[in-house]
């Protein structure tokens, strides 16, 4: 009965790291798609800047220079807001890797505790095995005196 019991903690426990498993790689997924993201925005602004420095030196209204660096600046504050967001995406995969640890030594754990059990098992049924054989040559010695 504890066996069975074991056996069934062993599978829920497998059905937690494998949940743990998908975790983790949907927060590895996700952190890159907002690594991939910000490399487009880094992109997006140095192709800007080079665009505004090519119509800058064709000549630009100060009003439209205004408008353009009021834009550049948004774009920085857009990618320092991004650098903040990556610590979250960077913890996030931190702890369903920690989670996904936890949960997989609990599996090791278990499952080394259903091995001995069945180690254990298996040597008391060797031992009443040989009790077993040890009685039935002591039976065939006793019937062979006999005679």
């Amino acid at each position: 009965m504890a066996d069975n019991a074991l056996e069934l903690i062993l599978e829920i426990t497998k059905d937690d790291e494998h949940k743990a498993s998908l975790a983790l790689s949907n927060a590895r997924i996700e952190r890159e798609n907002y690594y991939e993201q910000l490399k487009q925005i880094e992109q997006y602004r140095l192709d800007y800047c080079k665009q505004l420095s090519a119509r800058g030196q064709q000549g630009l209204s100060a009003s439209s220079y205004g408008h353009l660096q009021k834009f550049l600046c948004q774009l920085d504050e857009t990618l320092v807001k991004q650098k903040e967001a990556g610590m979250q995406f960077e913890e996030q995969v931190e702890q369903c890797s920690e989670h996904w640890n936890e949960v997989r030594k609990k599996r090791r754990s278990i499952e080394w505790l259903l091995e001995k059990k069945q180690n254990e098992q298996q040597q008391l049924r060797d031992k009443q095995e040989q009790k077993m054989m040890d009685e039935f040559a002591t039976l065939q010695f006793a019937r062979k005196i006999r005679h």
